[in-house]
């Protein structure tokens, strides 16, 4: 049995309810023949942990184009798989179209050709990030919980800025302080020319927060996709049913108060209006602004409460995929913590969606 998906229009789930959905690993090349090849360990991976909804990373794929998406869509099908999301890093987060810098329109027009070649490819999904400088944490990774290690970010220590590499030093990140007004002028521009692109493509836009939230960093104003204010004047201005949120918990509450919401309270308001399309479920310590900042942590070993968001996706009839996010470094590696990560979410949302015994 399928089931027709009502946050994403176009897929279709196995079972009903909310996806658990994660990053494939392993490489993605072109055969001799010039046929799509997949990483046989990543996808097994994949299929034993139960997962249907894969999210592609823009490292892996041969080349941008429909004819490439839709190649690798066709080869991931044959194992029983999906694309979720599809990323191209170079279109995500674009300092030159959230600052109004120069080239601002050529990337527009390129960000443009990548949601009509993942609609014709049926990639109905994309996450879009606003953000001028990327996302920041301290240059050290944190430990936590036996041993394991984490990425962290406080204030009051020296830290970097990392977005495709580059690092910012110093108090300004380019140059000069940049206005709340700015940003929302610059959104504004970019937006416009995306809604109906996106909506003739049948692509959903999912706006992921600013990491963190809610405040200036190197100059740059976290406010519009850092606070609940600003995305309720985002969103109420894009006025589309194709632009809507990527909540990534662990950015909010990473805002704590200063985000102005808690996680299920932005689920309750974005959820009825069909603008919540996807969640990375990720937990942290603390606020930014305790002492000694926040570090990542194991989905059970933060302050925030997942079982509540997945509670309040679950009373809200979300049926879109929540992913775990920024994974940390366990003992066994990378397949060790995404198949814990995983898990966790999988019996957590089992549990909550679980019919009550009669």
């Amino acid at each position: 049995m399928s089931y027709d998906s009502k946050t994403i229009p176009g897929y279709t789930n196995s079972r009903p309810g909310i996806q658990v959905g994660t990053k494939m690993e392993g490489p993605v090349t072109r055969a001799a023949d010039g046929s799509i090849q997949v990483d046989e360990t990543g996808v097994n991976f994949l299929l034993q942990m139960g997962i249907e909804w894969v999210m592609i990373g823009s490292h892996q794929v041969p080349e941008h184009s429909a004819a490439c998406y839709r190649a690798l869509a066709d080869k991931l099908g044959e194992y029983g798989l999906k694309i979720y999301r599809l990323a191209n890093d170079e279109l995500h987060n674009m300092p030159p179209v959230t600052l109004g810098l120069e080239g601002r329109d050529a990337l527009i027009a390129r960000y443009l050709q990548y949601i009509r070649d993942l609609g014709e490819a049926g990639i109905h999904y994309a996450t879009y990030a606003h953000m001028g400088n990327g996302i920041w944490r301290d240059f050290e990774r944190r430990p936590v919980r036996g041993g394991a290690t984490a990425g962290g970010l406080n204030l009051e220590s020296p830290h970097r800025g990392f977005w495709n590499g580059e690092s910012y030093e110093g108090p300004l990140s380019h140059g000069r302080p940049y206005s709340e007004a700015e940003i929302w002028d610059n959104f504004r521009y970019f937006i416009d020319q995306v809604i109906p692109v996106a909506e003739d493509a049948g692509v959903r836009i999912g706006i992921h927060p600013d990491d963190p939230p809610a405040i200036a960093i190197g100059g740059v104003p976290r406010t519009l996709f850092g606070t609940f204010d600003g995305y309720k004047r985002a969103l109420d201005y894009a006025d589309s049913p194709n632009i809507g949120a990527c909540l990534c918990v662990g950015c909010w509450l990473q805002g704590g108060g200063s985000a102005g919401s808690t996680p299920e309270e932005f689920i309750r308001h974005f959820l009825p209006q069909g603008r919540l399309f996807k969640l990375h479920l990720r937990n942290v310590t603390r606020p930014l602004a305790s002492p000694g900042g926040f570090s990542e942590t194991f989905p059970d070993a933060g302050y925030g409460d997942m079982a509540g968001v997945v509670r309040a996706l679950h009373e809200g009839g979300f049926d879109g995929a929540v992913m775990n996010d920024h994974l940390i470094d366990m003992v066994g590696g990378h397949y060790s913590c995404e198949a814990y990560f995983t898990a966790y979410l999988k019996g957590l949302v089992d549990g909550i969606q679980a019919k009550p015994a009669t």
